[in-house]
């Protein structure tokens, strides 16, 4: 349980994200109120209990959206909109001295103060959900409704929560006859809590508290009277302009390397029983197939030439385990779920751990077309395709495939698909495609845990910030380049930094030739990825900008690509041979020049300068070299 444990710090801090300022405003206004067991305050005041119910884009309030806001007092529905003002939401929490949700306390409640950091509640609140459990009543509301004998939704039998999803994005296309659905929808559930609380209070209060509800306070019996746009016969409003995004591929990713580069987007199956979706996206043209082998994926993928390889699938094991199967020693110490799947589970989105029996397949096969992909240098990048869509407006894919299909043309995706058709899997392997895009436009997130290869996120509000790699062979520069941006505000790690660690546990002296022997083992034996990896972690927490001195190989600009996507500048510096062995000799005693630089671990820097965004050449004025590294460091953003 220790190592479990200690990822807990980061599990709370990733799921906050950007909703911490707001919890913080929230428990200053003030506290949400816990579910309560005692009944009693709806004897002293029926009239000021408030009903509550909302509707969302889904089921996380990280990603998802506040459609509406259905409540009852004192036997009056009204119904708040997005884009409307919450003040009578507001005056009706005001005027109401308890509250009662179905699974408002993971839900509505939190949900609502992230829409309204200022809502203040009343303190008194009943949950449904856990009061009709303590009866023996489980499930969801519409199954308490059944067990119960509520019908309070006529006409509205086929509705369910991922339809009422659907009804909003009809609305927001011209379709108000939805809206109106909707609306009857959520008020025929407030409805029925009036009803399931009556049976609570039935079958639940004190005697005496039963015997002194008077019948005409039952509820379900108060008048049933509704305002606003809850009337019946309201003329609802156009959709508000602000409600729908209207981001669109060349909006987003114009003027960024996404515009014109090659993604492949992979929504992987366990088994080749089951063909896998395949999309290549070319800019914002896509192509799509059904492919089933391992070899029919790799072929493909190959043959795309892609820049980037996004795979919805898990492509690393919980740190600690050693294997995907149950008899993993480290089953039990390790546990079988990654800090990112656990983050995403605190933002509301219901991910199955890696190691789940029923993942265990599809994680091993994940893990084994990555290390296939990225031992040709291609960058890949394991992804969550649910946030882009959240972003681009669609659906999940709960809605249905039209709806899939309408959105990614909608948001600007072209190709055969739009008239000709695709499968599910395909179309979510073109919303894969779509989050490579999104980081190689410096638009995500990157969410794990220390030791654990992180999952992109798109994320529009990215923290813009500038990751440059330097290259170039013994005494080219690349320190001295290296450290004059650590003096101008950026942090600063270096592979051969990981690699002193390992020293100082060998207790052997930092020389050049401890260093290539040492570093070439732990290149050989645990990769370059885990020393590119452990080198990010050696930066001081909560480093944006920085500079890592010293890459090697062309596995090294690979991995840095994968990890910081559009964020990543690689800068390659040569130098006269002449030169370079004038200042090593100048610098370095002991290991001859011809020697150092015959090394087998210096013998990859030709192959990772072709991979550079930029060569630079130090055979001039330093001042000026060095004014050209940060003038390009600092302008990489700008370009995009």
């Amino acid at each position: 349980m220790e190592l479990l444990e200690t990822q807990e710090s980061v599990v709370d801090a990733q799921a906050a994200g950007e909703t911490a300022p707001l919890r913080a405003l929230v428990g200053a206004a003030n506290a949400r109120p816990k579910t309560s067991r005692d009944l009693t305050p709806f004897l002293t005041a029926p009239e000021r209990v408030l009903f509550l119910d909302i509707e969302t884009t889904g089921l996380s309030r990280y990603y998802d959206k506040l459609t509406l806001v259905g409540f009852e007092i004192d036997g009056v529905y009204d119904v708040v909109l997005a884009g409307e003002s919450p003040e009578r939401l507001h005056d009706a929490l005001a005027s109401a001295s308890s509250i009662v949700t179905f699974n408002g306390s993971t839900f509505d409640l939190p949900f609502l103060e992230v829409a309204f950091p200022d809502i203040r509640w009343p303190q008194h609140h009943v949950d449904l959900r856990y009061a009709c459990r303590r009866l023996g009543l489980t499930g969801g509301q519409k199954r308490i409704e059944g067990e119960i004998g509520v019908d309070c939704r006529e006409g509205l039998t086929d509705i369910d929560g991922a339809f009422a999803v659907v009804l909003w994005h009809r609305y927001l296309r011209g379709d108000v006859g939805a809206l109106r659905q909707l609306i009857d929808y959520n008020r025929a559930d407030v409805r029925a809590m009036t009803h399931i609380l009556d049976h609570v209070i039935a079958n639940h209060a004190e005697p005496d508290l039963v015997a002194r509800m008077r019948p005409a306070t039952t509820f379900a019996r108060q008048m049933d009277m509704r305002l606003g746009f809850g009337l019946p016969d309201a003329d609802l409003p156009n959709p508000p302009v602000r409600a729908r995004r209207a981001m669109t591929f060349q909006s987003l990713f114009a003027e960024t390397p996404a515009a014109v580069a090659t993604v492949v987007g992979l929504d992987l199956t366990g088994s080749a029983k089951r063909p896998s979706g395949f999309a290549v996206t070319r800019g914002d043209y896509a192509e799509t197939m059904l492919l089933s082998s391992d070899d029919e994926i790799l072929e493909s993928v190959f043959a795309a030439d892609p820049d980037l390889v996004s795979i919805d699938s898990p492509l690393c094991l919980p740190v600690g385990r050693t294997c995907e199967t149950d008899d993993d020693p480290m089953r039990n110490i390790a546990g079988i779920m990654r800090v990112s799947e656990r983050i995403l589970k605190r933002r509301g989105i219901n991910v199955y751990p890696c190691l789940l029996p029923s993942m265990q397949r599809l994680t091993a096969r994940g893990i084994r077309l990555a290390a296939a992909i990225r031992a040709r240098g291609i960058p890949t990048i394991e992804c969550y395709p649910g946030a882009a869509q959240d972003i681009m407006g669609i659906p999940r894919k709960g809605a249905g495939l039209e709806w899939l299909r309408l959105g990614l043309e909608e948001f600007g995706v072209q190709g055969a698909y739009v008239k000709e058709g695709a499968s599910h899997d395909e179309l979510d392997a073109i919303t894969c495609s779509l989050v490579g895009s999104f980081h190689l436009a410096g638009q995500t997130e990157a969410i794990g845990g220390v030791g654990e290869e992180p999952m992109m996120v798109p994320d529009l509000h990215a923290k813009r910030a500038v990751v440059v790699g330097i290259s170039g062979s013994i005494a080219a520069g690349k320190t001295t380049a290296s450290k004059h941006l650590q003096q101008h505000g950026f942090g600063y790690t270096r592979i051969s930094m990981v690699i002193d660690e390992t020293l100082r546990e060998l207790n052997l002296a930092p020389t050049r030739k401890h260093h290539q022997e040492v570093g070439m083992r732990l290149h050989e034996e645990k990769g370059q990825s885990w020393l590119c990896r452990r080198a990010i972690e050696l930066l001081p927490e909560g480093t944006t900008d920085f500079v890592i001195d010293g890459l090697r190989w062309t596995d090294d600009v690979r991995y840095f690509r994968e990890r910081f996507g559009g964020r990543f500048l690689h800068i390659h510096i040569t130098a006269p041979e002449v030169e370079r062995r004038k200042r090593y000799n100048d610098a370095v005693k002991g290991v001859p020049f011809d020697i150092a630089v015959a090394h087998p671990v210096e013998q990859g820097i030709a192959a990772a300068g072709d991979l550079a965004d930029v060569t630079l050449a130090n055979d001039g004025a330093l001042a000026s070299f060095l004014a050209r590294v940060e003038e390009l460091a600092r302008s990489w953003n700008d370009a995009d």
